[in-house]
Parts: structure tokens; C-alpha cells; sequence
């Protein structure tokens, strides 16, 4: 039975005359009665009566004509949500999700949306772990997931990064370390500790940011496994346990003042949340979102659209974060285990340089952007980190092979550079800046507060005690070969020989100090120092970089690359994390003033005499010391640097893709 010979039906019966309905239709009176023996044989019983010209409604017809208009009503319908359909008005969207999303970040965001598509039946389906997640994807029990952990490298699914995720150690509030503002994991090994099943995502974060530390759970003595957040929150709050998981996950607890997060050095970054799609499935890119009319789009793209403006989130896109441990079903192709050791020479108590070797080490960053796919699938990583006062020997460490990379400030940086008859073994690479001091202040003489010193000339036929092949001994040679001094003046070599006392100067040694951040700044801080006042003093711009042995940038780029990740991820905590300056204070027991008065966190153009995090390089500065320090007797050699061969600037380039 079809729906047209229901309509000629309703047609005839309406005017009881065949000929009349076909008027009505725009028929001839053959195909309207063709239509209506067609229906009358289906049904196997006639619906009309043909008395002559007289045509009347059988008890058949008479139902038919009281039910058929229903078929009609239907029909509309139909085709009417059909149409919507097509233009994007009705539909349902069902979302699969990790539990810490459904939680904590997806709530506002569905609210929203169904406030604006009413008509859109939305459903949202919680999974506990991510392989039950990846399941419903690929089985198509839901048309888009959302998850805290990286689907790259599965075929079938599509991993955008939508936002940013935070993850800390929780405690109930009147726990002991509810007051603490950053921890250690490293500290809290013997702690009773909380955590979700295997497979939950949060877990897996945490397994995978431990094995890049060398550390696994069995080293946790106290550690308990439980399959609920809400037992993960009783032991928290009944038990003193500390737990680890998201930021979403205990949200609403935190507002309520129940527990209370700690910030985790190991996870100084924030992560990702990611937007799962099929690959079977269109659901058009961003700029395809914003340019297609949103009656054209259908509920999955509807979604995405309303969530686009995430991207923005936490400052800018550009925003370091942690790599999210990648959910692969197993491992393919196993490979043979290597060990590479990296040998890295930084200076700690030299503030300009502490993202490039202090902070990095104490957040844990070197060992999370290591490569670890690909050829480095099965490398174990030994990072052997070796703090030194002054660059002088990190230069010769280098040039001996005992260091890959070493952080050094301008003049030894140069000096990393030449070497007589150096081998390839020997040469090195300029990769990155790390701090600059446009105007060069930062570098002093200070002199004991009872000398009757005044200026540099007053240093004629005196003793000056400088860190020999320093940024400051640079400073020094090219003063006092400005004001035609140099020869007058003797420099003796002033050495840390115990790092405990790096910032007590022997009064006795010499008549005035030379140095660089913090160390005239410390020492005049403690009163048994001033500096020594004098304009004349040849001030070029300094910087700190990162220089690598010429063998490391060849046979491993990607590991120099992910240096000059894990180097741009701790700029950017010193630059934005408040609790930034207390913690490097608390390291390198220099006061907060003095950090914050040489390593600016803000415009530096507007505050002169301080450093600030710059890792593009400068030919134009690099060729200033060499045009100015070549001039000096002992440094003629400077001039045999090829900066075009040295400075390498697509290692930089590519970590910042």
C-alpha cells in the first residue's frame, strides 16, 4: 500500500466522485480509478460502492477515510524532521568521556550547548578507563569522545588538543600538607598514597611521568589501590591519604573547602584535553566550523564549534605543556635497548641561567620532552648533571668530551667556540640563548666598604680579583682596555673552590672584585661589600646560551631539540608560576629580592640593569664581543669563529613547532 493511492483514496472519497478527484489531483479519470482497483486489490476488498455515476464508502472505505489522514499526518512529519535533520535543527549527540571530564570540565560546556540547541538529544556516557573509551569510538557507541589522555598513533581516531588540564597532589584540609603550596614527589615516596585502578587515565599520567624520573609505584610503600573516586575520596578524608589525579576530578570538593590541592613539582606544566574523533567521520576543521553556517552543521560539528574558543585557554595556545601519555592497545615492533648518557655542565647559583639547568632539573622537565618513539622507542636516558660556579670549566669539559651541553655566559661561550687544532669530537654548537641584559650592568667591581677606591682609575697598581674566562672577566679586559689601564692593573684568579661559600668573597685576596649576577649583588647585600662607581665601565650586552658538542647535534638532534623544549617549558613557569621566586630562593638560598631584581619576569624595556628569558640568538651582539674582545692581547683567536657554522639556529626553530 502505498502512500499516493491513501491520498487519490482520500481524494475521491472526499468528493464521492472519481471524476471530481481527478480534477482535484490534476489526474485523468483512468489513473484515478488505476489507483484506486491497485489499493482495492492490495487490501482484497473494495472500498467504494460504483452505483452507476454514484459512488459510496464501503464499512471498509468508511474506516480507511476515518484513519488514512493519520498516514498523511505522519508522512509530514517525517519528511519535515527529515528536512531539519538535513539542515542541522534536530538530531542527538552522544558523548564519551573519561571520568575526570565528565566531572569536572564537561558540565558547563553541555549545559551551554543544550541551552542553544534545544532540540539537539544529547547524552553523555562516562567510561572508567581509556581502553573502554577507544572501545565505544571504534564501535560507534558514541559520535565524538573527550579524554585527558593522548590517542596518537591509532589509525582510526582522530586527537585534537582542545584545552588544558592541571594535575596535583590532593589532601583533605586539615591534613598537614594542606598548607603547602608546591612538593615533591621525590618527597613523598613514603606517604600513604591513594590512586585509581590500572587503566584510568589519571594513572596512567602518573605512571608515565614517573617512569620518565626513574621511579615506578613499587617504590611507594603505602600505596593503595581503590576503583572509585568517591573511596578515593574517603581515604583522603577518613585516612590522611594523599591522592594524585586532575583537577576536575575533585573540583567541587576544593570550592567546598573539603581538600585542598598541592601543586607537584613533576607536574609544574599543565596538560591537555583532547578532542576524539573518528576518522570515518566529518567533523570539518576549525577554520571549515567557522565559515560553514551553523544551520548547514550537524550536532557533532555543532559541539565542536561551541568548543573551539578553548584553544585559548591557560594565557595562549603557545602555552608549554606536558605531553599526555599516548593510549596504544600494544607495543609494535620492539627495539633493541640503548643507553644514551647526557652530560650537561650548568650553573646554578648564576640566577640568568637557572631555567636552563635548576629549574629544569627540579621540575623534571629534561626527562619528559626526551625523545621516546621512533629510534628512541627503547632508550634509556642517563642525564648527568654536573653544577659549576663559573663557565671556565664547563668550557674545558666540553672541549674534553666529558660534557654534551653546557650553559655558559658570553665570553666563555665564545671561548667553547675556539680551541687550537680542535678535533670534531672537540667543536661545539651555539643552539639557544637563555637570558640577555641588553645594557650589560648586571656585570660589577665591588670593593670592601672601608677601601678609599672610587673609580677605576683609582685600580691603577692595585689587585683585581676576577673568574677567569668569565662573562665578567670579558667586562674587566674590556674596561681597563678602555681607559688604557689594562696593563696597569693585575688580575688574579678568583675561584669557589667550595660551593657552600660561592658567595663570600676573601677581603684579603685582592683590592676589588669583578663578578657576575648574583655575586656582587649577594655580596654587598650582606654589608661587607659597594660597588665600585664608575660610568667609564665598557658595558656590551650579556647573555647566557646553550652550547652542545658538535657530536650530539648530529647523531641526536631530536634530544637537543627536546633540550630547548624542556629549557622553553621553564622559562615560561619562572615567567608566569607566583610561587616561582620563593622556590629558586629557597634553592639557591639567594633572597627573593635580588632574583626578582636580575631576572625580570616582565617587559625588560621598561626596567634597565636586568636580564630577561630570550632564546633567539644575536649575531649582531655575538659579533660585538668578538669585534671588541679579538682587540685584546691573548684573545686574538676569537676571530676564527664562523659564526654562519656556529650558531645553529634550526634546533631552535624546530622545538618551538
Amino acid at each position: 500500500m502505498e502512500i499516493y493511492q491513501i491520498k487519490v483514496f482520500l481524494e475521491v472519497a472526499r468528493h464521492l466522485s472519481f471524476t471530481d478527484a481527478a480534477d482535484a489531483l490534476n489526474l485523468t479519470q483512468p489513473a484515478v480509478s488505476a489507483k484506486i482497483k491497485s489499493l482495492e486489490s492490495e487490501l482484497g476488498t473494495p472500498v467504494f460502492y460504483r452505483l452507476g455515476r454514484k459512488v459510496e464508502l464501503t464499512e471498509v472505505g468508511h474506516f480507511l477515510l476515518a484513519e488514512a489522514p493519520k498516514l498523511i499526518q505522519l508522512e509530514h512529519q517525517l519528511l519535515q524532521t527529515i528536512e531539519e535533520i538535513k539542515k542541522g535543527k534536530v538530531g542527538s549527540l552522544k558523548i564519551g568521556c573519561t571520568t575526570a571530564i565528565a566531572e569536572g570540565w564537561l558540565p558547563n560546556l553541555l549545559f551551554n550547548y543544550r541551552q542553544q540547541h534545544p532540540e539537539i538529544q544529547t547524552r553523555c556516557m562516562t567510561f572508567e578507563s581509556v581502553e573502554s573509551l577507544y572501545r565505544a569510538m571504534t564501535n560507534h557507541q558514541v559520535d565524538i569522545g573527550i579524554s585527558d589522555v593522548s590517542f596518537d598513533g591509532l589509525s582510526d581516531i582522530t586527537t585534537t588538543c582542545i584545552d588544558t588540564i592541571h594535575y596535583s597532589a590532593f589532601v583533605a584540609s586539615n591534613h598537614p600538607l594542606a598548607k603547602q603550596r608546591w612538593l615533591s614527589i621525590q618527597d613523598l615516596k613514603n606517604d600513604p598514597w591513594v590512586i585509581l585502578p590500572e587503566g584510568s587515565p589519571s594513572r596512567l599520567v602518573f605512571e608515565s611521568r614517573l617512569a620518565e624520573l626513574g621511579l615506578s609505584l613499587a617504590e611507594f610503600p603505602r600505596l593503595e589501590t581503590v576503583d572509585t573516586i568517591s573511596l578515593m575520596r574517603t581515604y583522603m578524608t577518613q585516612g590522611n591519604y594523599l591522592g594524585f589525579a586532575s583537577e576536575f576530578e575533585f573540583k567541587s570538593d576544593c570550592q567546598s573547602g573539603t581538600l585542598a590541592a598541592i601543586p607537584l613539582q613533576e607536574f609544574a606544566l599543565p596538560g591537555n584535553v583532547y578532542l576524539l574523533t573518528s576518522k570515518q567521520v566529518d567533523t570539518l576543521n576549525e577554520t571549515t566550523l567557522k565559515t560553514r553556517k551553523a544551520a548547514h552543521l550537524n550536532p557533532a560539528q555543532k559541539f565542536i564549534a561551541s568548543i573551539q574558543p578553548s584553544n585559548h585557554a591557560d594565557d595562549s595556545a603557545s602555552t608549554v605543556r606536558l605531553r599526555s601519555p599516548s593510549f596504544l592497545l600494544h607495543d609494535v615492533n620492539p627495539r633493541k635497548p640503548e643507553t644514551l648518557t647526557l652530560s650537561i655542565g650548568v650553573q646554578n647559583r648564576t640566577i640568568p641561567a637557572i631555567a636552563a639547568g635548576l629549574i629544569m632539573q627540579r621540575l623534571g622537565l629534561l626527562e619528559h620532552f626526551l625523545p621516546k618513539d621512533g629510534r628512541y622507542s627503547a632508550t634509556r636516558y642517563q642525564i648527568r648533571w654536573s653544577d659549576w660556579t663559573t663557565g671556565a670549566p664547563i668550557v674545558e669539559k666540553l672541549h674534553s668530551g666529558q660534557l654534551d651541553i653546557g650553559i655558559l655566559g658570553d665570553y666563555p661561550l665564545l671561548l667553547s667556540a675556539v680551541q687550537p687544532e680542535q678535533t670534531d669530537a672537540q667543536k661545539t654548537r651555539l643552539v639557544s640563548f637563555v637570558s640577555s641584559n641588553p645594557d650589560g650592568s648586571c656585570n660589577a667591581v665591588i670593593v670592601p666598604n672601608q677601601s678609599n677606591l672610587e673609580s677605576l682609575e683609582d685600580l691603577r697598581g692595585r689587585v683585581l680579583a676576577v673568574p677567569f674566562n668569565s662573562s665578567a672577566h670579558s667586562m674587566v679586559m674590556r674596561s681597563l682596555q678602555a681607559a688604557n689601564l689594562l696593563s696597569n692593573v693585575h688580575l688574579a684568579s678568583l675561584e669557589h673552590p667550595n660551593s657552600a661559600k660561592a658567595f663570600e668573597f676573601p677581603i684579603h685576596l685582592a683590592d676589588g672584585y669583578a663578578h657576575f649576577a648574583p655575586f656582587p649583588d649577594v655580596a654587598c647585600r650582606q654589608g661587607k661589600f659597594r660597588y665600585l662607581s664608575d660610568q667609564r665601565l665598557e658595558n656590551l650586552p650579556v647573555f647566557y646560551g646553550v652550547v652542545v658538542r658538535a657530536k650530539l647535534a648530529d647523531c641526536y638532534p631530536e634530544v637537543v631539540i627536546a633540550y630547548l623544549k624542556a629549557l622553553t617549558a621553564a622559562q615560561q613557569w619562572y615567567d608566569r608560576t607566583p610561587a616561582a621566586l620563593r622556590l629558586v630562593s629557597q634553592w639557591t638560598r639567594v633572597d627573593t629580592e635580588i632574583i626578582a631584581q636580575i631576572l625580570s619576569t616582565s617587559d625588560p624595556k621598561s626596567q634597565p640593569g636586568r636580564f630577561f628569558s630570550e632564546t633567539a640568538m644575536r649575531s649582531d651582539w655575538l659579533n660585538l664581543h668578538i669585534h671588541q674582545l679579538s682587540q685584546i692581547p691573548g684573545n686574538e683567536h676569537l676571530k676564527t669563529i664562523d659564526l654562519n657554522h656556529w650558531v645553529q639556529p634550526e634546533f631552535l626553530q624546530k622545538s618551538n613547532l
